[in-house]
């Protein structure tokens, strides 16, 4: 009997997308935070990697992690957000089978390498204070090569199984997804089988990439405060744990919603759904969003060069000509960064 009012999903050709169950009134409103974010994504990381390609003295390997960060964070947010968007504004609910894995896939790879990054910049700011003189004799072209190779090759591993597990069961239950995207979970719930292998795999995964890359996070921190204590003078150890401020900050707008996330969704089994849809999508596209924002303001290298990308565009003119008025876009940038970043146009001031 219970067969017969069964629809048979083994090999379905298409999911269906909810987007966030219980606010479909409210999609189109949603989707404009949504879209602002992603601008700020791809407007953000694409000026960061345009920055350290044309300024020949950020080619170092913290601005090369810098930008494998913003390639991850460029390919998280595509990996979801095209198709979100296309829900809320088109209603476009179907996916395909294999594109609902591809993105299944592409989601955790990317996350899993974003924290591989952050281990890897931990390292980097770790050696540039505990040994400084040999920073770049250690850290070479080559070896950040090999870091991120290693970075990505991990990723694509402990992923893989998430596609190949959630291929091979039946779905016979539904092939609704609630949801806006194929996040792992989600699809393998759908399963009209023993899923234990996959759940316990996935979050394994998660307590294993997150606990061991936090611990490794933290002992490299451990170092570098216990370098940074040592200083002689208050100023030198301000200014020193001011080269890594803007990575512990990028590290906890990672992992804080991120452990969050995972726990209300594993545990919390008495919160709203369209919260736990709400979160997922919070630590997937904030940390993409203000990893720029917190590198661009915190890190003085860039600040400076896009201070001078603003202020000084423009301003070439024929001798005895008048130099042209600023405008009040630049004018307001230069007041905002002079009263907030003094040292950035003294700084300038003593090149010129």
């Amino acid at each position: 009997m219970s067969g017969s009012n069964t629809t048979n999903f083994t090999n379905p050709s298409t999911f269906i997308l909810l987007g966030i169950p219980g606010l479909e009134a409210a999609h189109v409103w949603i989707s404009i935070p949504f879209c602002a974010m992603y601008a700020i994504v791809v407007l953000g990381n694409f000026t960061i990697l345009f920055i350290v390609k044309t300024e020949l003295s950020l080619h170092v390997p913290m601005f090369y992690f810098l930008c494998m960060l913003a390639v991850t964070d460029l390919g998280v947010t595509t990996s979801i957000l095209p198709k979100t968007l296309s829900i809320f504004w088109f209603n476009s609910r179907e996916i395909d089978f294999s594109a609902c894995l591809a993105q299944l896939y592409f989601i955790h790879f990317f996350s899993v390498m974003e924290s591989g990054i952050f281990v890897a910049m931990a390292f980097d700011r770790y050696v540039a204070i505990c040994h400084p003189l040999r920073h770049y004799t250690i850290l070479t072209n080559p070896m950040v090569a090999k870091i991120g190779l290693a970075v990505v090759l991990r990723g694509g591993i402990l992923v893989m199984p998430y596609v190949f597990l959630a291929s091979r069961w039946p779905y016979c239950r539904t092939n609704i997804i609630p949801h806006t995207c194929c996040e792992h979970m989600a699809v393998v719930k759908l399963a009209c089988t023993d899923v234990r292998i996959s759940s316990y795999y996935g979050l394994s995964v998660a307590i294993w990439v997150t606990g061991l890359d936090v611990i490794f996070i933290a002992m490299s921190y451990i170092q570098i405060l216990r370098a940074i204590f040592s200083l002689p003078t208050k100023d030198a150890q301000l200014k020193t744990f001011g080269t890594c401020s803007s990575h512990f900050c990028a590290i906890l707008s990672f992992y804080i919603p991120v452990i969050f996330s995972s726990l209300t969704y594993r545990f919390g089994h008495y919160v709203a759904l369209q919260f736990h849809v709400l979160m997922a999508n919070v630590y997937l596209l904030v940390p993409p969003m203000l990893n720029p924002i917190i590198y661009g303001v915190r890190t003085k290298q860039i600040r400076d060069r896009l201070l001078r990308l603003f202020t000084h565009k423009g301003t070439t003119f024929s001798p005895g000509a008048l130099p042209p008025r600023p405008s009040s876009m630049q004018s307001w940038l230069v007041t905002w960064c002079s009263s907030h970043f003094p040292e950035s146009l003294t700084g300038q001031s003593k090149r010129h």
